[in-house]
């Protein structure tokens, strides 16, 4: 699935099929790849190494495959995720497919599913100027069913005029969890060029915390960090204020690609020196590069 598939995936809407049907085709062409140097198996098994206890042994998996696998067990395999998806106005751009707030959606979904076969603890976390909604933290399939209905109807949802504070829900998150958790945040992080030191403090927060990070900045290479428009007259219009400005392109796209660069970079050097996973999510190459990068973090984790 890539950028060309948003608009089918609104229309389509079962949010669980479609989250199935991405990680299983992700998976088999992990293993098909040369990047298989990590676990991606969904098995309540392990394999059996030579020297271990017995006591564990399936002999039932041992009979029907001719392999040696033991049980795995809630403490060796479960893990506490929290999902933040941010749903501010800016998200749903590109207009014409919604195109990073589809996207955050089904990647949130996927991870999901991966969390879902492993057993793993999951809460669902949405988030503009405030919080939201804010599910439990549960592994049940009811809890579970329940999140993919909510992540679909998101899809079906505008968004008019809401601006972002990820700052202080990071803050209030933080403050929330009291357990040791993953934290995976999909935002287009576009409200905090003016807010670095707050944006900062509230990562440093979780990280406090103990919570292992991974921040998935969202984004539309093309027209949001190279802004790349015709060289004609063009209005742009605010999706969270509102405000319009009239301009060509070429006027200001150096200073604007110059801020850009300056933010992310330092947002870059600061996620690197607390450790959390900063990953950058271009819409317009499909989801792999999130589900790599989930895949890594948890492998790192066990």
């Amino acid at each position: 699935m890539d950028l060309q598939n948003l608009a089918q995936i609104r229309e389509f809407g079962n949010i669980e099929f479609l989250a199935k049907q991405l990680v299983e085709g992700f998976i088999t062409g992990l293993h098909r790849s040369p990047f298989h140097g990590f676990s991606v198996e969904f098995a309540e098994h392990r394999l059996y190494n030579t020297g271990e206890s017995t006591r564990h042994i399936d002999w039932k998996v041992y009979a029907k495959t001719d392999r040696l696998y033991t049980k795995r067990y809630e403490e060796e395999t479960n893990l506490r995720c929290q999902l933040l998806l941010d749903v501010s106005s800016s998200m749903y751009y590109p207009t014409e497919n919604k195109g990073k707030i589809t996207f955050s959606i089904m990647a949130a979904a996927a991870i999901a599913y991966m969390l879902q076969k492993q057993k793993d603890a999951i809460s669902l976390c949405t988030f503009s100027d405030k919080i939201e909604t804010h599910t439990p933290t549960k592994s049940t399939p009811s809890h579970v069913h329940k999140l993919f209905l909510q992540l679909q109807n998101l899809l079906a949802q505008e968004s008019k005029g809401k601006t972002t504070i990820i700052a202080d829900t990071l803050h209030e998150i933080a403050d929330k969890i009291n357990k040791r958790s993953l934290v995976i945040i999909f935002s287009d992080m576009f409200a905090h060029f003016q807010q670095t030191d707050a944006l900062f403090s509230a990562l440093q927060h979780l990280k406090h915390n103990q919570h292992e990070v991974l921040l998935f900045h969202v984004f539309d290479q093309q027209t949001e960090l190279i802004f790349d428009f015709e060289d004609r007259p063009y209005e742009f219009i605010d999706l969270e204020t509102g405000q319009r400005l009239k301009l060509q392109p070429a006027q200001i796209k150096q200073y604007y690609q110059r801020q850009v660069e300056i933010f992310y970079q330092q947002l870059k050097l600061k996620c690197g020196q607390y450790k959390i996973d900063f990953i950058e999510a271009d819409i317009a190459r499909g989801f792999d590069q999130v589900l790599y990068a989930y895949l890594i973090k948890r492998s790192r984790m066990k």
